[in-house]
């Protein structure tokens, strides 16, 4: 079937993931180990961050995970703050951090042209949705999409299939209509599971070619190669 809608994921495939999550990441750390610098180092390791370049592993709890499964992992690595209030507190900071992210690019003129071409646009991330939301809304996003959902939303988590069958069925798609696009391979094992109709990996974020192109459709450099590659695609 053509393709006439792309669920994007949000980090390493619209933000830099590394100039975006590196600070707060360390912030992230530091209040996981409530100061103790010997501690946030120990919980940025198990979280499979760089200190010193601030790079985040493809794969790794930062770069997969979402905020209960981060939490859950650095209190079983020795966080002293309860899981329950060190989850509220993670998802607090990443909110407050969303005016700051990096954008990869010019979204707003990716956006048009996609949406030029007739498809229609959505977000799946493993952050919060409010984060997402916030995000679109401080760069002037939120007009080109049509669906937004986060770990919290009721959808499901990656890689499982529930938010790309959920942006499916609010638009009124069957999933094989749809591209899911994003940078690790959660993104396109969610894909996949959901019968998108195409899954494209970037490189622009944690995942390299490596991974990403033996299960992929395709492996693009970034988004910005999207509207030549989907232009074969789409209905005419």
């Amino acid at each position: 079937m053509p393709i006439r809608a792309v669920l994007f994921d949000k980090d390493g495939t619209l933000l830099d993931y590394h100039l975006t999550w590196g600070p707060i990441n360390l912030a992230a750390a530091r209040l996981a180990a409530a100061g103790d610098p010997v501690l946030a180092d120990r919980l940025l390791e198990i979280g499979g961050m760089d200190r010193q370049s601030q790079i985040t592993r493809a794969g790794s709890l930062l770069a997969a995970a979402h905020t209960h499964e981060i939490a859950a992992a650095w209190v079983e690595a020795g966080s002293p703050l309860p899981f329950g209030e060190l989850s509220a507190q993670l998802d607090a900071l990443f909110t407050a951090s969303a005016r700051s992210s990096v954008l990869l690019g010019d979204l707003g003129t990716l956006f048009t042209a996609l949406t030029d071409m007739g498809l229609r646009l959505g977000i799946a991330s493993s952050d919060n949705e409010a984060s997402i939301r916030l995000m679109l809304d401080h760069f002037g996003l939120s007009r080109h999409i049509s669906f937004v959902t986060g770990y919290d939303s009721g959808h499901g988590t990656k890689p499982g299939p529930g938010m790309a069958l959920a942006f499916a069925t609010a638009l009124g798609l069957h999933p094989s209509e749809v591209a899911v696009v994003g940078d690790n391979t959660h993104d396109i094992d969610m894909g996949r599971s959901a019968g998108a109709g195409l899954v494209i990996g970037v490189l622009s974020g944690t995942g390299d070619a490596a991974t990403l192109a033996p299960i992929a459709d395709a492996c693009l450099a970034d988004i910005s190669e999207l509207p030549a590659f989907l232009a074969p695609h789409i209905a005419a």
